[in-house]
């Protein structure tokens, strides 16, 4: 049996890297190479979050020679970069340097303390040994290179914290899916076209935008697969939930058939937006929709409507409609979504209330 020195030098040799002091010129330019040298994805992380007051703030820390956080990148196929974690930092001073390659407007700086005279200055306004210390200044860049473990990279990707702006659950997944490599890229776009089929956005309106602004939607696509296919899985936390159901796909530790679930996906919403529309995961009081759309709603109806959809596919709209309404509204739905609702058991529970409502109104 190794000891534990040898099974963590063992582990250590999983994830090779390399660190390297880029200059921001150098990364501004390729990023903006054609091809592409440098990929920075906004599909799952929220470009622009940094106010223009924290942005300048980073331009006047470079000018001032203060430390930078170092970033992180990933190697991808034929030595291209992919940005994994320092995103805010480098798309603040790509938009100092030339804004043009991400469709902004120049950076104006403002909220400058220690160097005030700099607000109200862009990058063209500055004399020109001011621009060539922004862009000669280098910042540490760690690549994570590709022939790294791909499990030990997703882990490696969760505990990053460099200093930059918090990213929330989907957010952290959708990147961290990444790192596992093809697969990982491969689920989390399919995840990303699933939140953008019309049917499933007609269902969610509902959803808070700023939920929204935090992949949301996204997180809901992943929710559905969940309970439709990992119940099993759930103790209590949704977030842990969500997390072990994708790590489990990722490691083809539960088997996942994309057209399959694809098609499933597709057939229950078209479906769901038809009879209920807007109106699919909310509340109701009486025929009425109130608040916002129920996260455990939506795990019983979603569910509970699949499993019965062969044979409730071609009743009357209106009897399916009405029959989802009032189950909501039953007492027996009640105990399995108010308190303690995070429970396997109550998952369980409102799923079948649904399920069982639906078999009830095709055997009337």
């Amino acid at each position: 049996m190794p000891s534990l020195e040898e099974i963590i030098d063992k582990r250590i040799g999983e994830v090779q890297t390399d660190s390297l002091d880029l200059s921001f010129g150098e990364l501004v330019n390729l990023y903006s190479a054609s091809p592409q040298e440098l990929v920075i994805q906004p599909e799952y992380q929220r470009l622009f979050r940094w106010s223009d007051d924290k942005k300048s703030r980073l331009i006047e820390s470079i000018l001032l020679k203060l430390p930078i956080p170092q970033i992180f990148v990933m190697e991808r196929e034929k030595s291209v970069l992919e940005l994994i974690d320092g995103l805010q930092r480098l798309v603040s001073v790509i938009q100092f340097i030339n804004s043009s390659v991400l469709g902004l407007e120049p950076l104006v700086l403002q909220g400058c303390d220690l160097i005030q005279e700099l607000n109200g200055q862009t990058f063209e306004d500055l004399p020109l040994r001011l621009k060539l210390t922004i862009k000669r200044s280098s910042i540490r860049t760690v690549i994570i290179k590709r022939p790294s473990q791909s499990t030990l990279r997703y882990a490696m990707f969760k505990r990053l914290n460099t200093g930059g702006e918090n990213l929330d659950s989907q957010e952290i997944r959708n990147c961290s899916a990444r790192m596992v490599g093809e697969e990982g890229i491969r689920f989390c776009e399919f995840i990303q076209k699933c939140a953008s089929y019309p049917a499933f956005i007609n269902c969610i309106e509902p959803l808070a935008q700023v939920e929204k602004d935090k992949k949301g939607d996204e997180e809901l696509v992943l929710r559905f697969f969940a309970a439709k296919n990992a119940q099993n899985l759930f103790k209590g936390s949704v977030q842990d939930w969500l997390t072990n159901y994708m790590e489990k796909v990722l490691l083809k530790e539960i088997d996942f058939n994309y057209q399959v679930e694809q098609d499933q996906f597709n057939q229950l919403f078209a479906f769901l937006s038809n009879t209920l529309g807007e109106g699919t995961f909310v509340k109701y009081r009486g025929e009425k929709p109130i608040g916002g759309l129920a996260p455990a709603y939506y795990e019983a109806i979603t569910v509970g409507t699949l499993n019965a959809l062969d044979q409730i596919r071609n009743l009357p709209i209106d009897h399916i409609k009405n029959k989802i309404i009032q189950t909501v509204q039953t007492e027996e739905f009640r105990q399995n979504t108010g308190s303690g609702a995070n429970k396997r058991e109550k998952l369980e529970g409102r799923i079948k209330v649904i399920e069982n409502a639906l078999l009830k109104l095709s055997n009337e």
